[in-house]
């Protein structure tokens, strides 16, 4: 295509087209320049970072995942009048609710973890005139609680067992 001059400014048709292009679309053309290097940032510094989620996983095999280690023994104690039958709910160590009906007095379970902490919880309603429970943590008593009164009815929280 012959370029045709432009009489006053001696520049050419296609000059000027390419100049209103450019002129227009430099904002846009930025844009994606800086989004393509701010990209390519991101995926270097990732590199060498080494952000690969698979060295942490559980269970991934590729990092030496944490043994198990100093148990704890968690004990609910119930105990009132000899023959007496109580309610007893009480939280595992996954804090999971657990309900014992009827149990004769006095009553106790025994729960072992390897969580780092764990919160122990005990409520108990008895058909007696007086119900106590207690929370025994590694053979040293953390709660315990009596109570009095018909049906009587208690209850033994550790937060932080």
């Amino acid at each position: 295509m012959p370029e045709e001059s432009d009489v006053a400014g001696g520049t050419s048709v296609l000059t000027k087209g390419a100049g209103l292009v450019l002129r227009r679309a430099w904002i846009p053309l930025l844009i994606v320049v800086v989004l393509a290097l701010g990209g390519l940032v991101v995926y270097r510094a990732r590199g060498i970072f080494g952000t690969n989620n698979e060295i942490t996983r559980p269970g991934a095999g590729l990092a030496e995942d944490a043994e198990p280690f100093n148990p704890k023994t968690v004990t609910y104690e119930v105990f009132g009048k000899e023959g007496a039958v109580a309610t007893i709910n009480y939280l595992d160590l996954q804090a999971n609710p657990q309900i014992v009906r009827d149990a004769p007095l006095p009553w106790s379970v025994r729960l072992t973890t390897t969580a780092t902490s764990a919160t122990a919880t005990v409520v108990a309603q008895g058909d007696g005139d007086n119900i106590s429970c207690r929370v025994v943590v590694n053979d040293q008593v953390k709660a315990e609680n009596t109570s009095q009164g018909v049906n009587a009815q208690t209850f033994c929280l550790v937060k932080s067992a």
